[in-house]
Parts: structure tokens; C-alpha cells; sequence
């Protein structure tokens, strides 16, 4: 199975920034509170990752899954790195991580794949 580091890598590192940086807008504004955030969060994240899993070579998702686990392994480590400083290991108490992180698993998994509709018995 190929594997395109460029890909792996800077999809990784590349929505961590967007995050990191969307987030880091938010707490600059006090947009913080209520579900609006949180939504917004959501919505451009599930945006990327379904991008990303689009990039993915292969059209399916056993071709997505190396990707998708590096994603995550990539993103944890970055928040390790990067957030804990100034957030503290508290970071991984909240559920809302955790469901970015599947989003992060599992949204590339279904958008590599390519859903190909059935033509038989059809004319053209």
C-alpha cells in the first residue's frame, strides 16, 4: 500500500493549525461559551477531515485507515505539545477531545471511500 507522507503529514499539522487557530480566535473574543462555538468547531472540523479523507489515494477505506490513525496520533501529540503548557493535562478530561478525535478517525474513513452508483439497465 503507498502511503503519501506529504499527505499524512501536512493534513495532520495542517488541521491542527486551523483548530488551534479558530479556537485561539474564539478565547481572543470570549466566544467561548454556549454551544455556538462548539458547533462552529464541529462544522469546520468535520469540513477538513472530509476533505482530507477525499485526498486519501485508493477509494477506500481500508486505504484511509493508515491515515486516519496517524491523523489522530499526530493531533494528540500536537496537544500534548502545544495545549497542555497552558491548558493542562485537564484538556483530555473533556469528552468534546475525545469526540474530535473520533471525528478525526472516522470522517476520512467514509469519505475515501468511493461510492460508485449502478448503472446496469441503464441507457444512455
Amino acid at each position: 500500500m503507498y502511503i503519501d507522507y506529504e499527505k499524512l503529514i501536512g493534513w495532520g499539522v495542517g488541521v491542527y493549525a486551523v483548530m488551534f487557530l479558530l479556537w485561539s480566535a474564539f478565547v481572543a473574543y470570549g466566544f467561548v461559551d454556549g454551544y455556538l462555538p462548539q458547533i462552529i468547531g464541529l462544522v469546520v472540523l468535520i469540513g477538513l477531515m472530509y476533505k482530507a479523507g477525499k485526498s486519501i489515494p485508493g477509494g477506500t477505506w481500508q486505504s484511509a485507515l493508515p491515515y486516519s490513525v496517524s491523523w489522530v496520533v499526530i493531533i494528540g501529540v500536537l496537544d500534548i505539545i502545544l495545549s497542555v503548557p497552558f491548558a493542562g493535562w485537564e484538556i483530555f478530561t473533556d469528552w468534546n477531545l475525545w469526540v474530535s478525535y473520533g471525528l478525526i478517525f472516522a470522517i476520512p474513513l467514509l469519505a475515501a471511500i468511493d461510492f460508485v452508483s449502478d448503472t446496469k439497465g441503464t441507457q444512455e
